[in-house]
């Protein structure tokens, strides 16, 4: 995972990999709770700090997100996001840790209701549509991109990110799904 959501603008929420970061420690902890006898005082206070080394880890993944969903509905009148199949990403493209890692759908929560809050829009972009294979520029869709190719490549000329080229045609699609709507 490169990070946990990427703007049209080609900015990047800077995604500081709480989990990641505190893994080693988390992990410390965690075997020198098996080294305890069940049941013990030594086993019950070691219990705790893995548990405020788990606390720690969701209260700052929490307080990230609260932050960059209140800036965005602060700002936008409209977010465009692609509803993302997380359980299929984490399992089946090994990227496991990372998506579980960002908490994507408490974020699309977060962000649902602060925009609502606001009289605002969350629209969500379908899963299927090819929005890393169409051509920002000419929408010439591509008959496979492979995962590994992280700059988008079009006969047109157009040669960018493939994550901002994705952020684009989610942005042109949602854009295309509020007129249709309103």
């Amino acid at each position: 995972m490169h990070g946990m959501c990427v703007f049209s603008t080609g900015e990047r929420a800077g995604y500081p990999m709480f989990y990641r970061n505190t893994e080693k420690k988390l992990a410390r902890e965690q075997r020198k709770l098996s080294r305890c006898q069940r049941g013990s005082r030594n086993y019950e206070k070691q219990k705790k700090r893995v548990a405020l080394c788990h606390e720690k880890i969701r209260n700052q993944r929490k307080d990230f997100q609260h932050k960059l969903s209140a800036g965005l509905a602060e700002n936008y009148d409209a977010v465009c996001v692609e509803d993302l199949n997380l359980k299929g990403m984490a399992g089946g493209l090994h990227f496991g840790k990372g998506v579980h890692d960002n908490g994507y759908g408490l974020f699309l929560s977060m962000l649902e209701y602060k925009l609502e809050e606001r009289g605002k829009y969350l629209i969500k972009v379908d899963r299927y549509f090819a929005s890393s294979k169409i051509c920002s520029v000419c929408g010439k869709k591509k008959a496979e991109l492979s995962l590994s190719e992280r700059i988008y490549y079009c006969e047109c000329g157009n040669r960018m990110d493939r994550d901002v080229n994705a952020a684009v045609n989610i942005m042109n699609e949602g854009k295309r799904i509020f007129t249709e709507c309103a």
